[in-house]
């Protein structure tokens, strides 16, 4: 894989930040005090999506009952009470350095709460990688296109310059919003079979575009 690429814009949950099982675990709580039969981590993979309230109702939660807001704070004090038991992907912090050593300038594009994002980045000392990170003003994940294009005006590259790596379906549906190069990595949010579908190249870890980059120091 030659590198031509300026500017690589990371996505977060699941792609640098090893926390889809905590995911699982989390939503399982939540199905269980409603009575409603948990996922496993693969069923989790083929029918997470975007904007996240549709994926709650595809697993069960009826919202003729509760307002969507209840299960999205009881899951977001949750998470955010265990997110730093999670680890970087392996191989994340050795291609950021790559990259970095190399010039390519460095973003963060997340559906996650801008405030809970920019403390996590800190939390694992990952500050002096990025020029942006950019999030969401709240915690309901509906989706990232519209801050993506806010990015990409404070970027001023050319679009065709940029690759954007992800782990969902929806990274796609961004870089071809954008016009830019995509990644997806198949051990986070959505199984390879579910990403293979999107037409986007799939690669099984991080690891595995280390070793296909040529990226020129």
């Amino acid at each position: 894989m030659n590198f031509n690429y300026k500017h690589i814009i990371w996505d977060w949950n699941g792609t640098l930040i090893n926390d889809a099982e905590l995911c699982v675990e989390i939503i399982n709580e939540l199905l269980g005090r409603r009575n409603i039969q948990g996922i496993s981590l693969r069923e989790y993979q083929d029918v997470f999506d975007f904007p996240v309230i549709n994926f709650y109702e595809k697993i069960g939660f009826d919202f003729s009952k509760e307002p969507f807001h209840i299960p999205a704070a009881e899951y977001i004090d949750a998470y955010n009470a265990r997110r730093f038991s999670c680890s970087l992907h392996d191989g994340a912090l050795e291609l950021l350095s790559v990259f970095k050593k190399a010039g390519i300038a460095q973003s963060i594009l997340s559906a996650s709460k801008q405030s809970s994002l920019e403390e996590a980045v800190g939390y694992y000392s990952l500050e002096s990688f990025f020029a942006h990170v950019c999030g969401l003003d709240d915690h309901y994940a509906n989706g990232k296109i519209d801050i993506a294009k806010e990015l990409i005006g404070r970027i001023g590259a050319d679009n065709r310059s940029l690759l954007i790596i992800g782990d969902t379906t929806h990274d796609y549906e961004v870089a071809r919003s954008l016009g830019a190069g995509c990644i997806l990595i198949s051990s986070g949010h959505h199984s390879r079979e579910k990403l293979e579908q999107s037409g986007a190249r799939v690669v099984d870890s991080i690891a595995e575009i280390s070793n296909a980059a040529e990226v020129s120091e």
